[in-house]
């Protein structure tokens, strides 16, 4: 049995309710605590399925238990409880801290909630809150451009939630059930193909993408983490219950794993070259699921889990620089390693774990899903994720903590930050070299299939480290020779492009279009409406034949004609 025996989402969501009425040192105790007592909530939980429900026919699971969802249980819950611990000094600092911390626990609670739904139509419904209750992660921020971007992003989710429910009715119409297992596209269903299109979206597929680089920048420093930890590991979790083995996310995945590296290079604003950096470590992912083997998912599901913590180390320290300088553009800081020595060394090892140096978190799981692309033959895969690996190296290992802490010196001289941002950076800064230095004794234990994979042999390790050395040897020459692009002072834009500067202009031609016809038609009518009041004045006017006064002779005798008409028709 469970610890608590209450459904794994409810503690957390308890605790949002809690942290909206409570102040000072008791919210901070329930930021802290909630988290902890839904993992503890999870041990011993047996697998199977919990809270069913009879409704029109259909059964609903509020709960299914097993080892997937179990994985990204432990790992949601730690990663609240980073979070929060990260958030805690906004109560003395913001006026929105209510704001933050209830939403925060919401959308915890509803992530977890999604990953242990045990049909489609309960995960519509967590997932729909998973957008309701982050939006205000990113309006917390207070600025015209987060309002902008949080209304679009909020959009966006609307819309992929409206996409899942469309597959789920589709498919309980299909099969007769609305079970969550897996689904695949390999009979071409129509509802599979929607279901797997808002999954893409929250995953953030190529094209479907632009929201994450859009509104995460945007949040305020402490919802930024948040953000990274949970939306679109929902989405991985999703790919791996219902679509592992899918070849086609073999290929979209190794997209992600490219394309944001020439972006990112190019980025100015920090937190969005980690936004980047992001869609990219999803890419590995759904390569990963695409393939479909034990390993493969092992690897992707694994890679989910070190992610959420290397990746919210980043944003921690990013988030930290926000926080004490007020500035996140590549091109305004360097030097603050000076004034945040300690904030430098926890990036630095979020760096190294995201760009997979051996003993630290990303190279015991990276490897897998690139081990099993050669395992199964795609080689080519495995040589575009290879050249991912390198370049996520240069803009998320290199890039980051080199502009943000080396590089030019800004002359930007500030405290370190807090003493709660320190701890939670701490934390994921030794949980990264924990997992990443004894693999087998944490992170694999805990993996949902039984898979041998041994990360430390000669082989990975000798590859590894060619490939970093040459990747900071490029780096190096090019910041040398002056071909490394600069960190311009602008706003690059991508797909977006289409929807925020096409999409207007599209908008404002067809309204012009659709005026002029408007007006054309308004005079046409009213032309001829004028022309029959005209008609009509000049038989029914004051000087009209019809208005005048006619004598009762003459109404006599022209009734005799007609009458006499009528006879003579008649007869």
């Amino acid at each position: 049995m469970m610890f608590f025996d209450a459904p794994p989402f409810l503690i957390l969501f308890i605790g949002a309710l809690l942290a909206a009425v409570t102040r000072g040192n008791v919210r901070k105790a329930v930021m802290l605590v909630t988290p902890v007592l839904g993992g503890l909530n999870l041990i011993g939980a047996q697998e199977g399925v919990h809270l069913q429900w009879e409704i029109v026919g259909y059964t609903l699971t509020t709960v299914r238990i097993d080892g997937l969802s179990l994985l990204f249980g432990y790992l949601f819950h730690l990663a609240a409880f980073i979070a929060n611990l990260f958030a805690l000094h906004l109560d003395e600092v913001e006026d929105k801290a209510t704001w933050q911390h209830t939403s925060a626990l919401f959308y915890a609670g509803s992530a977890v909630g999604a990953v242990f739904a045990g049909d489609l139509i309960t995960m519509f419904v967590f997932w729909e809150l998973l957008a309701f209750t982050s939006v205000f992660l990113i309006w917390a921020r207070g600025t015209e451009r987060s309002y902008k971007a949080g209304f679009r992003y909020l959009v966006i989710h609307v819309v992929s939630g409206v996409i899942l429910l469309s597959g789920a009715i589709m498919l309980a119409w299909e099969t007769g059930s609305v079970d969550f297992n897996h689904i695949g596209i390999e009979d071409g269903s129509l509802a599979a193909l929607l279901i797997l299109l808002s999954f893409g979206i929250k995953g953030a597929f190529p094209f479907l993408h632009n929201w994450l680089t859009d509104a995460y920048p945007e949040a305020t420093a402490t919802g930024a983490v948040f953000l990274s930890a949970f939306t679109t590991k929902v989405a991985v979790y999703g790919l791996a219950r219902g679509y592992a083995g899918t070849e086609e996310l073999i290929y979209i995945g190794a997209a992600m794993t490219a394309f944001p590296i020439f972006f990112a290079v190019i980025e100015n604003d920090l937190r969005r070259v980690l936004g980047y950096s992001m869609i990219n470590q999803i890419g590995f992912m759904v390569t990963g699921v695409g393939i479909g083997t034990a390993l493969a998912v092992n690897g992707a599901v694994a890679h989910a889990f070190n992610d959420v913590i290397f990746k919210g180390l980043l944003f921690m320290t990013m988030g930290a620089v926000l926080h004490q300088t007020g500035r996140i553009n590549g091109s305004d800081l360097g030097g603050l390693y000076k004034s945040m020595p300690w904030t430098t060394g926890f990036c630095m090892v979020g760096a190294a774990s995201i760009s997979a140096f051996p003993l630290f978190s990303g190279f015991v799981s990276k490897s897998m899903v690139m081990s099993a692309a050669i395992e199964e033959g795609h080689t080519w895969v495995w040589l575009v994720l290879l050249f991912a690996a390198a370049g996520v190296f240069h803009h998320a290992g290199i890039k980051i903590p080199f502009f943000a802490f080396f590089a030019h010196d800004s002359g930007i001289r500030t405290k370190e930050a807090p003493k709660n941002m320190l701890a939670a950076m701490g934390l994921a800064a030794v949980l990264c070299v924990v997992i990443g230095t004894f693999p087998e004794q944490t992170l694999y234990r805990i993996l949902p299939f039984a898979a041998e994979y041994h990360p430390y042999d000669a082989t990975h390790v000798l590859a590894q480290t060619q490939l970093l050395f040459f990747g900071a040897m490029a780096f190096v020459g090019l910041q040398k020779f002056g071909i490394y692009p600069p960190e311009l002072r602008s706003v690059n834009l991508d797909v977006e492009w289409l929807y925020r500067r096409v999409a207007p202009k599209i908008v404002k031609s067809v309204g012009a279009a659709v005026m002029a016809v408007d007006g054309f038609v308004r005079a046409s009518v009213m032309a001829v409406v004028r022309s029959g009041l005209d008609a009509a004045d000049r038989s029914h006017g004051e000087m009209g034949p019809l208005a005048r006064s006619w004598p009762s002779g003459s109404m006599v005798l022209w009734v005799a004609i007609l009458l006499a008409a009528y006879l003579i028709f008649y007869l």
